[in-house]
Order: C-alpha cells, then structure tokens, then sequence
C-alpha cells in the first residue's frame, strides 16, 4: 500500500522548470485572431447589443401600454 502513494508523488514531481518549459509548448500551439477578425466580431457584438436593447426596449414599452390599458378596463368594469 505504501508503495503506490510513494509512485504517485514521485509523478508529481517536475519542477518549475519542466512547467515552464510545458507552457511554452502549449503557447506556440495557440492560433490567435487577427486584427480583422477580431474588429469584424465586435462590431457584430455591438450590433447585437443595441439591437436587443431596443427589442426589449419596445417590449416592455408595450407590456406598460398592455397593463394600463387592463388597468383601465378593470376600473370601469369596477366602477372606480
């Protein structure tokens, strides 16, 4: 039983320097966008944006004209 903890932490083991050196590997391995790309994708999340902001924007303007227009039939059904 001692001897598999003992092989585990004997895996673990690497140094800063094996971390390191992994990270640089990995990095080389990433694709980053280009300057287009990324402009091209802002201003489409731009567009996005003012684009649900007035969508909601007009809904619940009309949910405001729909709940008046309930509240004032309530009251004359009412009588108040």
């Amino acid at each position: 039983m001692s001897e598999a903890v003992g092989t585990v932490n004997k895996k673990r083991r690497g140094g800063i320097g094996k971390f390191v050196t992994e990270t640089r590997e990995e990095v080389k391995k990433v694709s980053f966008p280009s300057r287009e790309d990324v402009q091209n994708t802002t201003l489409i999340v731009i567009a996005n944006v003012i684009f649900f902001a007035l969508f909601l924007f007009l809904v619940d303007q009309a949910w405001v004209y729909i709940i008046f227009g309930l509240e004032w039939v309530i009251g004359k059904i009412a009588g108040l």
